[in-house]
């Protein structure tokens, strides 16, 4: 049985891949700040880690012994600048190489298809902070999935499309079911292994 540990298991996608990873058959971790926030439906289910993402030795403890690392920090609707979630990045793709871990999904922003000058200026400063995340992800020569969703809908699960450093333009919406099954089904598919991934509902 395959162990895989989320960071941002908490949050509206990060919960449905963590539910999505458990009906699997995963073994499930997560790194979490606080108890508080884990759902009382897998809270039994699963193994806690507590700590936070910024602090390199929390993000050691998460990652040893998995197999399988799933990333899907967020900021809670919270659009002001900040790094933690690059910090949080670089410490995860740390801890992984120490561990000799190479598999690993994140969740980022189909903003990155854009021409920054192009992005809304609300979405100026996460897409700052996403670019960044992009960046130190593809030069970290593990084998990432880099998943770019357009707006995530909390609506049910449909038919979807995928396309490589590109949006497949069928919507601008993806199901958080649909994504946060698809950012753990993808790492146990060769063909997505270091690839930039466009995702969307079909309508």
């Amino acid at each position: 049985m395959q162990k895989i540990v989320f960071f941002g298991g908490t949050g509206m996608t990060g919960q449905c891949a963590v539910r999505y990873a458990l009906a699997k058959g995963l073994t499930v971790r997560l790194l979490v700040r606080s108890e508080a926030t884990v759902p009382e439906d897998f809270k039994e289910k699963i193994e806690l880690i507590k700590g936070d993402v910024t602090n390199v030795e929390d993000v050691k403890k998460a990652v040893s012994g998995q197999d399988l690392v799933c990333v899907v920090l967020g900021t809670r609707n919270d659009l002001k600048p900040t790094t933690a979630m690059s910090e949080g990045m670089a410490n995860i793709i740390a801890a992984m190489k120490e561990a000799s871990l190479k598999a690993f999904s994140v969740c980022l922003s189909s903003f990155l298809f854009m021409e920054p000058d192009k992005v809304p200026a609300m979405f100026v400063n996460i897409n700052g902070e996403h670019r960044r995340m992009l960046e130190m992800v593809k030069c970290c020569g593990l084998e990432y999935r880099a998943v770019l969703p357009p707006h995530i809908a909390d609506e049910p699960q449909a038919k979807f499309a995928t396309a490589y450093d590109k949006s497949p333009g069928h919507s601008r919406s993806i199901s958080k079911h649909d994504l946060g099954q698809f950012l753990v089904d993808s790492l146990f598919d060769e063909a997505h292994s270091a690839k930039v991934i466009g995702i969307c509902t079909i309508k």
